[in-house]
Order: structure tokens, then C-alpha cells, then sequence
């Protein structure tokens, strides 16, 4: 089925070109007089050509494509922008809008008939993660998690929105749970002669500030967020796991090896990528599938930043944390699911 598609997909691809050759040759080479013209007229038809290659390519890729399953990848701490608005810029996390926007090109793909979220992920911040888990449900197909080394937190938020989860043996799963965090920095503002004075509207709007102690008031506040956090948490897994509240709360965010997160429920079956494929397959009622990997289009502008950012990351990490957190904070107080 597939060298069938690849063969129309090539001679699609092959009549496009001939036919805007023939078209840019006709044009420009044909009708225009003297050399010089005819000199741009070879080079305009053998753009038109390309041009043309490409938007045939384009067309057969829509009729003929060679893959019935999309694969996207959530890899890395999950943030809105992959961490490139931190102090200092972290390198390799999962810019959660290029995911959605990748799961959302998938289901506009009438080929991708059911989609697979390769996951790698320690968790991250909670709204990304589950813009990212609203996009998943949202596909029109079978959707099944692959939890490769690790699935943990944010990262199993978005694997129980999926129709199935699979898992390695070694695989770590789990860790349902949310905390909160911050540094507590007035002893060495004590020792520095450093004095915190407050100017804000609103009795909690500087709760959790590094550099004045935390009031019993603030602390219930913020743990109240963090509650509210983890129930939300907790009630998406009750809903897209069929397990009970006492079941996911007994958990107590502990992280699980791949047998004995089957064992509870946190996933459906071991299974290696090629298995997971077979199955597939079955639920699509075919002999096999072919995955195709969407990922996001990356100029070279955009590669090369990311490789200055692990530079900046690697000699500024340490002095980031005393600066604070980042778009995940409330006044200094960090969230994450982690």
C-alpha cells in the first residue's frame, strides 16, 4: 500500500514539473527574441520548474499520502515557550504551542487517521500541559500515549486525556501531583543589611516574595492554589483512566516503573514502539501502519538560537534560581507539575 502511494505521489510530482517547464519554457524562452532574453527566460522556466515541484509535490502529498498515523513528541520540561523566555534561556524544553499546533495540522491531515504522542517528559507548567492534553482530545481518531523513559507529572496529565497508554518496563510513570516553591531569602538579606519594604495593593499580592517571611495567611493561600491544582489534576485522571478519586489519591504523586504503573491502572500495557503500531493498526483495521512525524517548521534563525541558548543556560543556570522563577510564578512562588 505504501510503494503503491509513493508511486503516484511520483508521477503527480513528475507530471507537475514537466508540465511547468514546458509552461515557463513557452513563456519565457519561446516568445521572447535576443539572447539575453533568452538567457533569463532558461533560468525563469527552470524556477518555474522547481516551483512547480513543489507545488505538486504538495498536491500528491494531499491525494496519495504514504502514512495513516501522526506522531508528535512532547519531549523535555513542558513550558508555553520551551523555556526561551527564562533567565538565563533553557535549552530542550517543550514549547507547548508549537505541540498543539502540531496535533492540530495532524487532525486537519485527512491521511493521519489516529494520532501518537511519543511522551519524554518530566511534567512542567500546568496550563500548557493541558492546552496540550485539549488538543489530543480534540483529534478525530483513536489517540494513544507512548511513554518512552519518562512520563511523569505535566507529562501524565497529557497521556490520561488519550484513548489508550503504553509503557516500557523501565519506564518511570506517575507522579500525579503538584508543588509549589520558592526561596527563602531574608537570612541572607539579614546578614547583607538588606531591609524588604512592601508597596502593593492587596493584602496577598506579595505573598511568596523571597525576601521577607512568609505569614501563616500567605502559606495557607498559596497551598490553597496548589490544592486546587492538584484536585483538577486528580479529576482529569479520574476521568480519562476510569479509576476512582481514593485510587489516583493513593498514589501520593509517587512515580512508578512500567509493570507496576500497569499493575494500578496508570497504564493499559507494556509495549514496545512496534507493538504499539501493531495495535494500532488493529484499531484502524489494517494490516499495518505507516507514522509519520509532524514537527514544527524551524528556520535556520530559529536552530541556531537554540543552540546559543544551551550555551547561555549551561554558564547562567546557577545564578537564574536566585533570580526567580519564571512564567509559572505568582509573586516569586513557583508552580509546577513536577
Amino acid at each position: 500500500m505504501a510503494d503503491s502511494s509513493r508511486v503516484v505521489q511520483g508521477s503527480v510530482v513528475l507530471v507537475g514539473v514537466f508540465a511547468a517547464v514546458a509552461l515557463g519554457w513557452l513563456l519565457f524562452v519561446a516568445v521572447p527574441e535576443g539572447n539575453l532574453a533568452r538567457l533569463l527566460g532558461v533560468v525563469l522556466a527552470v524556477l518555474a520548474g522547481v516551483l512547480g515541484a513543489r507545488a505538486a509535490g504538495n498536491l500528491a502529498s494531499r491525494w496519495a499520502a504514504s502514512y495513516d498515523v501522526a506522531e508528535v513528541a512532547v519531549e523535555g520540561p513542558i513550558t508555553r515557550d520551551g523555556g526561551g523566555s527564562s533567565i538565563p534561556p533553557r535549552p530542550g524544553g517543550t514549547p507547548a504551542d508549537d505541540v498543539v499546533e502540531q496535533i492540530e495540522r495532524a487532525d486537519e491531515d485527512d491521511a493521519a487517521r489516529a494520532l501518537l504522542l511519543r511522551l519524554n517528559t518530566p511534567g512542567g507548567e500546568v496550563v500548557p500541559s493541558d492546552d496540550i492534553r485539549l488538543a489530543a482530545e480534540r483529534f478525530d481518531g483513536p489517540t494513544v500515549a507512548y511513554a518512552t523513559d519518562v512520563c511523569a507529572s505535566g507529562g501524565y496529565w497529557i497521556a490520561s486525556g488519550c484513548d489508550d497508554i503504553y509503557a516500557r518496563e523501565g519506564s518511570i510513570v506517575g507522579s500525579i501531583g503538584v508543588i509549589g516553591s520558592r526561596v527563602n531569602a531574608k537570612g541572607m538579606a539579614d546578614k547583607l543589611g538588606l531591609e524588604y519594604e512592601r508597596f502593593a495593593a492587596g493584602k496577598y499580592k506579595d505573598a511568596g516574595q523571597s525576601l521577607k517571611e512568609m505569614t501563616d495567611d500567605e502559606r495557607e493561600y498559596l497551598q490553597g492554589i496548589i490544592d486546587g491544582y492538584y484536585d483538577e489534576f486528580v479529576e482529569r485522571v479520574t476521568d480519562g483512566r476510569e479509576l476512582s478519586d481514593e485510587q489516583v489519591r493513593d498514589t501520593e504523586a509517587r512515580v512508578y516503573l512500567g509493570d507496576d504503573a500497569a499493575s494500578i491502572g496508570l497504564v493499559d500495557e507494556l509495549a514496545t514502539k512496534r507493538q504499539v503500531e501493531d495495535r494500532l493498526a488493529a484499531d484502524l483495521g489494517v494490516e499495518g501502519v505507516t507514522v509519520e512525524e509532524f514537527e514544527p517548521d524551524r528556520g535556520v534563525m530559529d536552530r541556531l538560537r537554540g543552540g546559543s541558548q544551551a550555551v547561555a543556560y549551561a554558564f547562567g543556570a546557577g545564578v537564574a534560581s536566585a533570580l526567580g522563577g519564571d512564567s509559572g510564578d505568582v509573586d516569586g512562588f513557583e508552580f509546577k507539575l513536577r
